[in-house]
């Protein structure tokens, strides 16, 4: 199985991506400096850099709050597992705050929105049985 993340990114290097993705596609690249991502992690292993051209974001690695699982096709018929995911990339803005979890509370669609709470049984408090 593959190694696979998902990789959260702001609105408008979204559209600094597609517009690299469909130059590439097209066999067209004006300046080869301009095409280039990059994404590096500090020794923690949790906080990083994101470099789309000369811009750089700071990145960091989060914990889902549930396992996602990740498909793909060779023929358009038939749907085989590529991965489980469990981590994501997310980058942000330089004045948007840095995360202060490992785990990203939220799912990746608005039903999962506060998933540890709403989904998932609270721990027992065992010094109440203990008395």
């Amino acid at each position: 199985m593959d190694e696979q993340f998902i990789l959260r990114v702001p609105p408008s290097v979204a559209e600094q991506i597609e517009r690299l993705m469909n130059e590439s596609a097209a066999g067209s690249s004006s300046n080869p400096e301009d095409a280039s991502l990059d994404l590096s992690f500090s020794d923690d292993g949790r906080s990083g850099t994101f470099m789309i051209g000369n811009k750089s974001f700071p990145a960091s690695l989060l914990d889902l709050p549930t396992v996602v699982e990740s498909y793909k096709t060779y023929d358009d018929s038939f749907l085989v597992k590529a991965a489980d995911i469990g981590q994501m990339v997310m980058v942000r803005e330089d004045v948007d705050p840095a995360p202060e979890e490992v785990e990203y509370k939220h799912g990746l669609t608005p039903p999962m929105r506060d998933a540890r709470r709403r989904r998932y049984r609270r721990e027992p408090d065992l010094n109440v049985y203990m008395n």
